[in-house]
């Protein structure tokens, strides 16, 4: 499995970043698989988000939640221990590998009736999803983060939060193109169209926090529908 090198480029003082990724570990079995994924260098939400996360999702107290890029099933399995009883997480992912790892971290977990993880291309799926989801995570291919937005906003409800993981390519996304290696220009342009529209657009409040490789906050104030050039 391809290790994704942006996890080792912080974007904040790497002492800093130490100390984060070294406060109280997560207990019981999803702790665990935390802890095995970091181990073998399989890509999931640092700790420090997750730490945030789990605060954030204690207080707001959604009930459904939509994520975008399930991966072994770490992020949706710590977000379902928030939508209460009556609550739920769906989830899409596209790649068998994944979905084989996230179904097995599910049963372990004892979250198979908590979260429904749809087998597909998000591109395909989320049109016919209705909504609306008082969260919405996304964290799958960046270069699509920009093409999502719109199905993401539709399916948000007023009041919602969009949130998007992983928008500053370990600090290189303000950099000049022409400093960029080419094999990531493309992912750096939709990036930058990304966080054009949601850092700006009067309907949407974002805030962009300083955690893992960047944490994109984004409330959706009103009822609108987001197109793209």
């Amino acid at each position: 499995m391809a290790l994704n090198e942006m996890m080792h480029r912080p974007v904040v003082n790497t002492d800093v970043l130490t100390f984060m990724r070294n406060q109280e570990p997560l207990p019981g079995l999803l702790g665990e698989i935390e802890r095995e994924a970091n181990a073998l260098g399989i890509p999931i939400i640092p700790h420090e988000t997750v730490k945030f996360l789990n605060l954030l999702l204690s207080q707001i107290k959604p009930k459904e939640i939509l994520e975008i890029g399930a991966a072994i099933g770490f992020s949706s399995s710590l977000m379902a221990q928030h939508v209460g009883e009556n609550g739920h997480v769906t989830t899409i992912d596209r790649f068998d590998v994944m979905i084989k790892k996230a179904k097995k971290n599910y049963e372990r977990l004892g979250l198979t009736d908590k979260i429904t993880l749809l087998e597909g291309q998000a591109s395909e799926i989320l049109p016919t999803l209705t909504g609306p989801y008082d969260v919405i995570f996304m964290d799958s291919a960046k270069s699509k983060y920009y093409d999502f937005l719109p199905e993401c906003v539709r399916l948000l409800k007023v009041g919602g939060l969009l949130i998007v993981d992983d928008v500053l390519q370990g600090g290189t996304i303000f950099q000049p193109k022409e400093e960029i290696p080419k094999r990531n220009r493309a992912i750096h342009k939709k990036l930058n169209a990304f966080l054009e529209v949601t850092m700006h657009h009067p309907a949407l409040d974002s805030s962009l926090l300083p955690l893992g490789d960047g944490l994109l906050m984004i409330e959706k104030k009103e009822e609108i529908e987001i197109v793209l050039d």
